[in-house]
């Protein structure tokens, strides 16, 4: 199988998986070094194909036209991670990432694609587990999230709930 072909079958294989792929997998599968398959998401993302790399592996966007999504700013202490991400997933939504401004950097965006009360436990397993700091901390608290939900009706109840709780941050 040629570079050509086994680029295409990646982007097939994460089309049709729909879920998070690990570079070394992919790797295995295709009989080459993880770098491998680094360069190969690398020419796929610079032929136009929307790949993220997340802390579970390599996924696609099957954005579709039915997907509402909205990027809101949200305010709360660390130890309010948790309900916040429950907050968003209970009524369907996808925390697709989280987004600060750095004094320095600019803007710093980590990927993070939680949909399910699943994956908010393993975000949160994995944050206590390497005692990691979150983003957030950085700037008093204040990011981004991009939410996106199936339609209006649920990204609403998302705001609405959030806006209840006081994470959202208000003109």
């Amino acid at each position: 199988m040629n570079s050509d072909e086994r680029r295409n079958s990646i982007k097939k294989e994460l089309e049709d998986k729909g879920k998070p792929i690990k570079g070394s997998v992919l790797a295995k599968e295709f009989g080459v070094t993880r770098q491998i398959i680094v360069k190969d998401i690398a020419i796929l993302r610079a032929e136009g194909c929307d790949i993220f790399a997340t802390p579970k592996g390599y996924i696609i966007n099957k954005s579709t036209t039915s997907i509402i999504k909205r990027v809101i700013a949200v305010s709360h202490r660390p130890e309010e991670i948790e309900d916040e991400l429950n907050s968003i997933v209970k009524f369907g939504g996808t925390v697709e990432d989280v987004i600060i401004e750095h004094s320095l950097y600019g803007e710093i965006r980590g990927v993070l694609m939680v949909k399910t009360p699943y994956d908010v436990q393993n975000f949160m397993e994995k944050l206590n587990k390497h005692r990691a700091e979150p983003l957030s901390i950085l700037t008093g608290g204040v990011h981004l999230h991009t939410i996106s939900a199936d339609n209006e009706d649920d990204l609403n109840k998302i705001i609405d709930e959030l806006n209840g709780k006081g994470y959202i941050i208000s003109d």
